[in-house]
């Protein structure tokens, strides 16, 4: 990707995860909320899928089990210790660890695509969108939500870019589905706040969630200044980025318009 995309540490993000496997799910509140809201938006869509992947599955009950009851689950992770913990919760499930870049999946053997904000933890979208098409069955769907640009402004201007990862803009993520080859993509997105009492609760929320800075060129260590700002933080902001694409010809009108979502304080 450009500069403006510096390199992730892969290790890095899989080693903060496996230590947040168990406070994950209780940490994890954004990730709970966006999954809902993506959930809503199937309403729009018939689809009776036989096999889906959870592409960055982490370590709780997702949705599309609960939609769709009777389809098989394949929940996939790079980090081992979040699949371990996520085993109390599926039923018909198959478990993998593995990357969304290199999927150990055969071609056209899955009817749905579930990404719930797990797409910014790639280095390079368009490899896993790439992945994601190839795997999909012909008329399969590709659902995702993903971070913005926006998303954590007041930890960037209090800690410094260099703390803070770089997210895909909406328009580019459009643009690589149509480059992985998927048929009308839709982009939409809308801003989350979440609120805080102070007291470092937003980094302690974000290592929790295993959500810390994975950059390659990271900045070790912060400063007096730099801890008491962030102790203050009262909220953190998230731009959170919908997509949905079909493989091969759209089959619902929600291939064709944008589902409007007005944002909410949360």
């Amino acid at each position: 990707m450009s500069e403006s995309f510096p390199a992730l540490d892969a290790r890095a993000a899989r080693r903060n995860f496996e230590r947040a496997a168990r406070s994950y799910a209780d940490a994890s509140r954004l990730e709970a909320e966006v999954a809902a809201r993506m959930l809503e938006r199937l309403d729009y869509v018939k689809l009776a899928p036989r096999r889906i992947l959870d592409a960055g599955s982490g370590s709780v009950r997702r949705a599309p089990q609960k939609r769709y009851p009777r389809a098989e689950l394949v929940a996939l992770d790079f980090s081992v210790a979040m699949l371990r913990q996520s085993r109390r919760w599926f039923e018909k499930r198959i478990l993998l660890c593995g990357r969304m870049e290199n999927l150990p999946l055969a071609a056209g053997t899955v009817d749905l695509v579930w990404s719930n904000m797990a797409l910014h933890w790639v280095h390079e979208p368009l490899a896993a969108l790439r992945e994601f098409a190839r795997v999909l069955a012909p008329e399969g769907l590709l659902m995702f939500s993903s971070l913005g640009p926006d998303s954590l402004k007041e930890l960037r201007a209090a800690a410094g870019g260099r703390r803070v990862h770089a997210f895909a803009d909406m328009h580019d993520l459009g643009d690589m589905l149509v480059a992985a080859g998927f048929s009308a993509p839709v982009m939409d997105m809308e801003m989350l706040t979440l609120t805080y009492a102070g007291d470092a609760a937003l980094v302690a929320d974000l290592r929790a969630s295993g959500q810390t800075n994975a950059r390659a060129d990271r900045a070790r260590g912060l400063a007096g200044r730099q801890l008491r700002a962030l102790a203050d933080l009262p909220q953190a902001s998230f731009e959170v980025v919908y997509g949905h694409a079909w493989k091969g010809a759209p089959k619902s009108e929600m291939a064709a318009k944008t589902v409007r979502v007005f944002p909410r304080v949360s």
